[in-house]
């Protein structure tokens, strides 16, 4: 077996299609000389110099506007933002810019380009560094939203982000990356769209993404020692989403959980239990069951933090009631 970090798993991606494309460009905040704020741009200025990996001034809004720039003109940037939470300055040219030129162009404008950086829940950074942008980029018609869980997930994911002709939002987590998972060499490029049954079972289905997977995995080990066999799915795409394996786990086992750690209201959860119930609302045995952040900005507090995120243990009861 071959092990390796979601760390190395982004960088060896990024520098093997850099390799192969040279119109392929890596910029944002400290990606160059500080090889980037989390190590994952580390050794690529080196090899493709400083006209391929392109430190930028902190002005989220003046580089995505200028990489948008320089996809309609053909090239591919891959725009690393520090933290998605300082999108958010950026956020008009992604969603008016990015998204919607295709479509605006009447379809003569591609705009090939991956939005990149860690997303979700961080450890103690308080309300304005911890934050679920899933949901807010699902929202929007034109973009493809991918949010890897694993080392395979980052590669093969990456790797179908960097190759489409759209503009792509990838959510990595920040918790997630020194993290080492197995490497599968069957899942080189993997499937946009395309979700991931992870163990298969057959009493309960237990749907999620990103890091929430940590805690579909713990809550599947607890419920196999009670004899209920769950079934892991990782959605892997959140739009366009996987709308067919979920009716079919359902069908085989009558019940449903979801979970992730951004807020329930017009969140994935919601998404995710509105095309169940509207394609296979016959099969359900039981009410479905969403798990989320609570309704707050994330405290800054560790036992606070906690309290606000999915736990393992109130999920585990909840199943256990409905199975």
């Amino acid at each position: 077996m071959t092990f390796k970090s979601v760390r190395e798993s982004i960088r060896d991606t990024i520098a093997e299609e850099m390799r192969v494309d040279p119109n392929i460009f890596l910029l944002g905040e400290e990606v160059g000389e500080y090889q980037g704020a989390y190590k994952v741009s580390q050794g690529l200025l080196e090899e493709f110099s400083s006209k391929r990996i392109v430190d930028t001034p902190i002005t989220e809004a003046g580089f995505t506007g200028l990489a948008i720039g320089a996809a309609m003109n053909g090239l591919r940037p891959i725009v690393e933002f520090m933290t998605w939470n300082f999108a958010m300055q950026a956020i008009d040219h992604i969603i008016n810019s990015a998204a919607k030129t295709f479509y605006m162009s009447g379809g003569k404008i591609n705009i090939p380009i991956v939005f990149r950086g860690p997303n979700g829940i961080a450890s103690r950074v308080a309300a304005q560094h911890s934050q679920d942008y899933s949901a807010w980029y699902s929202h929007i018609p034109g973009l493809k939203v991918l949010s890897p869980y694993d080392s395979n997930d980052a590669s093969g994911l990456l790797r179908a982000a960097i190759r489409d002709e759209n503009p792509v939002i990838f959510l990595e987590h920040e918790l997630l990356y020194n993290e080492k998972f197995d490497i599968d060499t069957n899942e080189d490029q993997i499937s946009i769209g395309k979700a991931k049954i992870m163990i298969e079972g057959s009493d309960i289905s237990i749907i999620s993404y990103s890091r929430g997977l940590e805690t579909a995995l713990e809550v599947e080990k607890t419920l196999s020692q009670k004899s209920i066999s769950a079934e892991i799915i990782n959605l892997r795409t959140l739009k366009p989403l996987d709308k067919d394996t979920l009716i079919e786990s359902i069908r085989k086992t009558n019940k449903v959980v979801v979970i992730e750690e951004g807020w329930s209201q017009c969140g994935v959860g919601s998404e995710v239990i509105s095309v169940i119930v509207e394609n296979a609302f016959d099969y359900l045995d039981a009410e479905p069951l969403r798990f989320s952040g609570k309704d707050i900005p994330l405290p800054y507090a560790e036992n606070l933090e906690k309290l606000a995120l999915p736990s393992s243990e109130v999920i585990v009861k909840k199943c256990l009631e409905i199975c």
